[in-house]
Protein backbone atom coordinates (compact mmCIF):
# COMPACT_ATOMS: atom_id res chain seq x y z
CA UNK A 1 0.00 0.00 0.00
CA UNK A 2 2.82 2.33 0.77
CA UNK A 3 4.29 2.19 -2.72
CA UNK A 4 0.95 2.97 -4.36
CA UNK A 5 0.56 6.18 -2.25
CA UNK A 6 4.00 7.35 -3.27
CA UNK A 7 3.18 6.88 -6.97
CA UNK A 8 -0.01 8.98 -6.76
CA UNK A 9 1.60 11.79 -4.79
CA UNK A 10 1.70 15.14 -6.69
CA UNK A 11 -1.14 14.33 -9.08
CA UNK A 12 -3.40 17.03 -7.62
CA UNK A 13 -0.64 19.64 -8.03
CA UNK A 14 -0.36 18.90 -11.76
CA UNK A 15 -4.16 19.11 -12.13
CA UNK A 16 -4.28 22.44 -10.28
CA UNK A 17 -1.54 23.94 -12.47
CA UNK A 18 -3.30 22.73 -15.61
CA UNK A 19 -6.60 24.29 -14.47
CA UNK A 20 -4.87 27.58 -13.62
CA UNK A 21 -3.32 27.74 -17.09
CA UNK A 22 -6.66 27.01 -18.77
CA UNK A 23 -8.53 29.61 -16.66
CA UNK A 24 -5.80 32.22 -17.31
CA UNK A 25 -6.00 31.56 -21.08
CA UNK A 26 -9.79 31.93 -21.01
CA UNK A 27 -9.49 35.17 -19.04
CA UNK A 28 -6.95 36.57 -21.49
CA UNK A 29 -9.22 35.67 -24.41
CA UNK A 30 -12.21 37.36 -22.74
CA UNK A 31 -10.26 40.56 -22.08
CA UNK A 32 -8.94 40.64 -25.66
CA UNK A 33 -12.42 40.08 -27.09
CA UNK A 34 -13.91 42.79 -24.88
CA UNK A 35 -11.21 45.29 -25.87
CA UNK A 36 -11.74 44.54 -29.56
CA UNK A 37 -15.51 45.01 -29.19
CA UNK A 38 -15.04 48.38 -27.47
CA UNK A 39 -12.64 49.60 -30.16
CA UNK A 40 -15.00 48.44 -32.89
CA UNK A 41 -17.95 50.25 -31.31
CA UNK A 42 -15.90 53.45 -30.92
CA UNK A 43 -14.81 53.34 -34.58
CA UNK A 44 -18.41 52.76 -35.64
CA UNK A 45 -19.48 55.93 -33.80
CA UNK A 46 -16.56 57.85 -35.34
CA UNK A 47 -17.58 56.58 -38.79
CA UNK A 48 -21.12 57.88 -38.28
CA UNK A 49 -19.75 61.25 -37.17
CA UNK A 50 -17.47 61.34 -40.23
CA UNK A 51 -20.46 60.64 -42.47
CA UNK A 52 -22.37 63.53 -40.90
CA UNK A 53 -19.36 65.83 -41.32
CA UNK A 54 -19.09 64.88 -45.00
CA UNK A 55 -22.81 65.45 -45.40
CA UNK A 56 -22.46 68.90 -43.81
CA UNK A 57 -19.76 69.63 -46.40
CA UNK A 58 -22.13 68.64 -49.22
CA UNK A 59 -24.83 70.91 -47.77
CA UNK A 60 -22.33 73.76 -47.59
CA UNK A 61 -21.22 73.18 -51.20
CA UNK A 62 -24.80 72.96 -52.46
CA UNK A 63 -25.60 76.26 -50.76
CA UNK A 64 -22.54 77.85 -52.39
CA UNK A 65 -23.68 76.94 -55.93
CA UNK A 66 -27.38 77.81 -55.59
CA UNK A 67 -28.50 80.53 -58.02
CA UNK A 68 -29.35 83.16 -55.39
CA UNK A 69 -26.28 82.58 -53.24
CA UNK A 70 -23.62 81.69 -55.82
CA UNK A 71 -20.41 83.43 -54.91
CA UNK A 72 -16.66 82.97 -55.15
CA UNK A 73 -16.79 79.18 -54.69
CA UNK A 74 -19.25 78.75 -57.59
CA UNK A 75 -17.24 81.12 -59.80
CA UNK A 76 -14.03 79.23 -59.06
CA UNK A 77 -15.82 75.95 -59.74
CA UNK A 78 -17.05 77.19 -63.14
CA UNK A 79 -13.53 78.30 -64.05
CA UNK A 80 -12.08 74.86 -63.28
CA UNK A 81 -12.00 72.12 -60.68
CA UNK A 82 -11.56 73.61 -57.24
CA UNK A 83 -11.69 72.57 -53.61
CA UNK A 84 -12.05 74.32 -50.30
CA UNK A 85 -11.67 73.27 -46.69
CA UNK A 86 -14.81 74.05 -44.71
CA UNK A 87 -14.17 75.91 -41.47
CA UNK A 88 -14.12 73.80 -38.27
CA UNK A 89 -17.49 72.33 -37.42
CA UNK A 90 -18.80 73.00 -33.89
CA UNK A 91 -19.86 70.57 -31.16
CA UNK A 92 -19.99 66.88 -32.09
CA UNK A 93 -18.28 67.33 -35.47
CA UNK A 94 -15.39 69.29 -33.98
CA UNK A 95 -12.01 67.94 -35.02
CA UNK A 96 -13.05 66.75 -38.47
CA UNK A 97 -11.39 68.22 -41.53
CA UNK A 98 -13.93 68.62 -44.34
CA UNK A 99 -12.70 69.28 -47.86
CA UNK A 100 -15.33 70.10 -50.50
CA UNK A 101 -14.31 69.68 -54.12
CA UNK A 102 -16.27 71.03 -57.07
CA UNK A 103 -16.20 70.51 -60.81
CA UNK A 104 -18.69 72.28 -63.09
CA UNK A 105 -19.61 71.84 -66.73
CA UNK A 106 -21.90 73.93 -68.92
CA UNK A 107 -24.42 72.20 -71.19
CA UNK A 108 -26.78 73.26 -73.98
CA UNK A 109 -30.34 72.21 -73.36
CA UNK A 110 -33.19 73.52 -75.46
CA UNK A 111 -33.57 77.26 -75.03
CA UNK A 112 -30.75 77.30 -72.49
CA UNK A 113 -27.61 77.58 -74.56
CA UNK A 114 -24.03 78.34 -73.71
CA UNK A 115 -23.83 80.90 -76.51
CA UNK A 116 -27.01 82.60 -75.26
CA UNK A 117 -25.38 83.18 -71.88
CA UNK A 118 -27.81 81.02 -69.92
CA UNK A 119 -26.32 77.51 -69.90
CA UNK A 120 -27.38 74.61 -67.76
CA UNK A 121 -24.62 74.17 -65.17
CA UNK A 122 -23.94 70.70 -63.78
CA UNK A 123 -21.91 70.67 -60.56
CA UNK A 124 -20.15 67.58 -59.26
CA UNK A 125 -19.55 68.10 -55.52
CA UNK A 126 -17.35 65.74 -53.49
CA UNK A 127 -17.04 66.11 -49.73
CA UNK A 128 -14.31 64.29 -47.81
CA UNK A 129 -14.38 64.27 -44.01
CA UNK A 130 -11.33 62.96 -42.13
CA UNK A 131 -10.23 62.65 -38.53
CA UNK A 132 -6.71 61.64 -37.56
CA UNK A 133 -3.79 60.57 -39.72
CA UNK A 134 -3.73 57.61 -42.09
CA UNK A 135 -1.17 55.67 -40.04
CA UNK A 136 -3.11 56.05 -36.77
CA UNK A 137 -5.41 53.26 -35.56
CA UNK A 138 -8.31 55.70 -35.00
CA UNK A 139 -8.23 57.15 -38.53
CA UNK A 140 -11.70 57.71 -40.04
CA UNK A 141 -12.64 59.00 -43.49
CA UNK A 142 -15.92 59.27 -45.37
CA UNK A 143 -16.48 60.57 -48.92
CA UNK A 144 -19.82 61.67 -50.37
CA UNK A 145 -20.42 62.80 -53.95
CA UNK A 146 -23.47 64.52 -55.37
CA UNK A 147 -24.43 65.97 -58.75
CA UNK A 148 -26.48 69.17 -58.93
CA UNK A 149 -27.92 70.56 -62.16
CA UNK A 150 -29.37 74.05 -62.46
Amino acid sequence: MKTQCKIQRGFSLISAIFLLVVVAALGTFAVTLSTTQHQSAALDVMGARAYQAARAGIEWGAFQVLPGTAGAFAAACRAGATSQVVSPLPNTLNGFTVNVGCRATAHDEGARTVAGGNPLWVYQLTSTATLGAVAEPNYVERVISVTIAQ
